[in-house]
């Protein structure tokens, strides 16, 4: 096929879209059911009502292929696990019992069950429920769910596409299930679950599928031989069956390397790939190994993963350079529109000027389609659409708000020794001990505690002008009160506020520094039901006034116990945001830490002793290759000591992580110089002390004894059981006690037995250690 014909026949596409409806209406029918207030039929119904409404959006607004199965209650990597039969032993009971509870008892664990562990998406911040497989494992095909949801779309009238999650990637993202071999290779089970997609293929094609779309980013991180020949054997069986629709390929979020002349070679028919600029490489690689011919490539030229608009006339050269690469050219945004809010014309506090610089799905949906029609008429087809890219643009580059020459010159002074602490930790340790004088095994929270209703009402009442700002005050007085008094009286050693004024712990800092822009409907899933808001960084930051000084120090003058300042880490403030794409993000992370280091300052001189700076997204944000890492790791670890290092010696900084693969990041984790850091530990039974002790880190650390993503009360013997663990890896003289992240989402009952019963443990495990003289 010539270029003239390939670019007739290009179409637009996506490979997922938000799941939770403009409303939040698929969070709100899932807790509903939890709580027992909306039955299984109801919430089938408000699933089955978003996901049309879903799909009309795309059909109308000109995407010619829609997706199916990427629509989940909870996680499409747990549906995975569902339809191939991958479900944990400890489950199988509840899931024979009822399918859909026995669904969410993996994910969130019952009273008696714990659930599956959960980790981070690749480097974004969407939670997976990680596969636990091993050599006993028997894979079952499960298609119901993909074959229904295929039918729906169908019966509407539309071209629909099932979007799969790898075998390859699948099995690379699991994990050896409890009582296996640490050392077991889930890969080794491929032969085993090849003919389980086989069968499910075959389902779908049945079903009326033309195309199916096998999702393999594992397959742009950095592969060893064995694991791309498993690529190779997964799609030449793949490809020769004879019962099976047409084989779209997927990979996004970097570039593939030697991943792709795997996939080049593949009897499939089609390959979908990131052309942003994170993965542009994909461009040049393509064309050296001698492009698709008599395939379809589905370019990913829009970036999923940000809000800012599409450089069209840039998109539109490249879709050009590709033309003559592939039998096929179809437009598409570079991953999943999971990662994006549904709909920036829901903004009503935002400036228009700066309003046309965004795009969220719909948006992202227009420029895809936007792109198609000007690839298969030409440019003069979009002459009006170009005009005005170009003007938004020219906007948002020639707009004062992006540049404040006094920020830029501040981050132009910093010196080496200003993100150097004055002296090492042996010093600072003996300094805080004497300063702080906590027992062995000091207890203490993560920061956040339970966010009630009647605090949510308060806050919406505020915005709605119903109460007035006094009137909110003395509510979180109030809060904060009832939280210092309980953990005093649970006999906690170092306390918490508990952040009863913060709506997000990215979004409170983001609306009080310059340069930030907060949503009002932005919301993208985290993990499950848990939605959040990234707030927008648009310009040059910084901090007009004192952010967190007063709530602390209220709270400190309500107890003798140390309280804890909370902030949230420059890496974190920039990966929970959309962070703005014209300038390297070292530099905006100095921005952000130097703004910090100001609030950290005001901190210790309003008599704060212990300051808590979490970074739980610097794993998070870790780049896919590691030829990319120690450039990021550089500046992303300067930041912290940068926002950290101004204060004496005798003042603790802690920092804390959760749920992502730390062993990767141990030293990263070292060159913080944080005198304390807490992490996520319970659901992964003390891995990371493990992987601590193994490095040698010389300092204190809390690995999480209460998983908090699971409604379950961990009884005091378990918790024990867990800081034994720790304490294998860990002196008890530098080993904390805490739980795995923030209770912000949890209950109050379950948070008060939980940590009577974390307290209680840690006074059972102190009684057993060795007395000194």
């Amino acid at each position: 096929m010539t270029s003239k014909s390939a670019a007739a026949a290009a179409r637009a596409t996506v490979y997922g879209y938000p799941r939770q409806g403009g409303g939040r209406e698929l969070k709100k029918a899932i807790e509903g059911y939890w709580k027992g207030r909306v039955d299984a039929d109801a919430l089938r119904a408000t699933s089955a009502e978003l996901r049309r409404a879903n799909w009309r959006q795309l059909a109308e607004a000109g995407i010619h292929e829609v997706p199916t199965g990427d629509f989940s209650y909870y996680d499409h990597v747990l549906d995975t696990s569902v339809m191939v039969g991958a479900i944990p032993a400890r489950h199988r009971a509840a899931v024979e019992a009822d399918a859909l509870d026995g669904y969410f008892a993996m994910a969130r664990g019952t009273q008696d069950v714990a659930p599956l562990e959960m980790t981070k998406w690749f480097d974004t911040n969407y939670h997976y429920l990680v596969p636990e497989l091993g050599p006993d494992t028997v894979f079952t095909a499960d298609s119901a769910k993909q074959v229904a949801e295929l039918r729906e779309a169908l019966d509407l009238g539309l071209a629909a596409r099932p979007v799969l999650v790898g075998p390859v990637t699948y099995l690379l993202l699991a994990k050896p299930a409890p009582g296996v071999a640490a050392d077991f290779d889930p890969l080794t089970l491929l032969d085993r679950l090849l003919p389980v997609y086989a069968e499910v293929l075959s389902d779908l094609r049945a079903a009326g599928a033309e195309w199916v779309q096998l999702d393999e980013p594992a397959l742009v991180q950095d592969r060893t031989p064995a694991e791309l020949n498993a690529a190779t054997r997964a799609y030449r069986d793949l490809g020769a069956l004879t019962d099976r629709p047409k084989l779209l390929v997927a990979s996004y979020f970097d570039r593939l390397g030697d991943a792709l002349p795997v996939l080049a070679k593949a009897p499939v028919e089609g390959l979908a790939l990131d052309f942003t600029e994170a993965a542009a490489a994909n461009l040049d690689a393509l064309a050296a190994v001698g492009g698709l011919p008599g395939k379809r490539l589905v370019a990913g030229v829009v970036n999923g993963r940000n809000i800012w608009v599409n450089d069209l006339t840039k998109s539109l050269a490249t879709l050009g350079t590709l033309l003559g690469l592939a039998d096929r050219v179809d437009v598409a945004a570079s991953c999943s529109l999971l990662h994006v809010p549904l709909d920036a014309t829901a903004e009503r506090d935002i400036e228009p000027q700066i309003l046309r610089w965004l795009a969220f799905a719909r948006q992202k949906t227009t420029e895809i389609v936007t792109l198609a029609k000007g690839l298969a008429q030409g440019t003069g087809a979009i002459t009006g659409e170009l005009a005005a890219n170009r003007a938004a643009l020219a906007s948002r580059g020639n707009s004062p708000i992006t540049r404040d020459p006094a920020v830029r010159a501040r981050v132009g002074a910093v010196t080496d020794t200003d993100a150097h602490r004055s002296q090492p930790y042996g010093e600072r340790a003996a300094a805080q001990r004497a300063h702080l004088g906590l027992p062995l095994l000091p207890t203490t929270t993560i920061g956040s505690f339970p966010q009630t209703a009647e605090l949510r009402v308060a806050r919406a009442d505020l915005r709605a002008g119903r109460i007035g700002t006094a009137g909110y005050e003395e509510r979180i007085k109030a809060e904060i009160q009832e939280v210092i008094s309980f953990q005093e009286k649970t006999g906690l050693d170092v306390l918490v506020h508990g952040e009863a004024e913060r709506n997000d712990m990215v979004q409170y800092f983001a609306e009080q520094l310059t340069g930030y822009l907060a949503t009002q409907h932005g919301w993208v899933q985290s993990y499950g039901t848990r939605y959040v808001r990234p707030p927008i960084l648009a310009g040059d930051i910084s901090r007009p006034e004192p952010m967190t000084v007063r709530w602390t120090t209220y709270a400190q003058s309500l107890t003798r116990r140390p309280v804890k300042g909370m902030l949230t880490g420059p890496v974190t403030m920039l990966a929970w945001s959309f962070v703005r794409d014209d300038q390297p993000l070292g530099d905006t992370a100095r921005q952000v830490a130097l703004a910090l280091r100001d609030e950290v300052n005001d901190l210790e001189a309003a008599g704060t002793s212990v300051i808590q700076v979490d970074e739980p997204a610097l794993r998070e944000t870790l780049p896919l290759r590691a030829a990319d890492r120690p450039g990021y790791l550089a500046w992303a670890t300067e930041a912290f000591r940068l926002t950290t290092a101004g204060v004496r010696p005798d003042t603790q900084i802690h920092t804390h992580m959760c749920y992502a693969e730390f062993g990767d990041i141990v030293q990263a984790i070292d060159d913080l110089d944080a005198d304390v850091i807490s992490l996520e530990a319970a659901r992964s039974h003390m891995q990371v002390a493990r992987e601590l002790a193994a490095h040698g880190y010389p300092r204190e650390a809390g690995p999480g004894v209460y998983d908090i993503h699971s409604p379950r009360v961990p009884s005091a013997d378990e918790a024990a059981a867990l800081l034994r663990k720790g304490l294998e890896a860990i002196p008890a003289e530098r080993l904390w006690v805490n739980p795995d992240c923030g209770l912000k989402t949890r209950g109050w009952p379950e948070t008060r037995a939980s940590l009577a019963n974390l307290v209680a443990a840690a006074h059972a495990v102190r009684a057993e250690l060795p007395t000194t003289d």
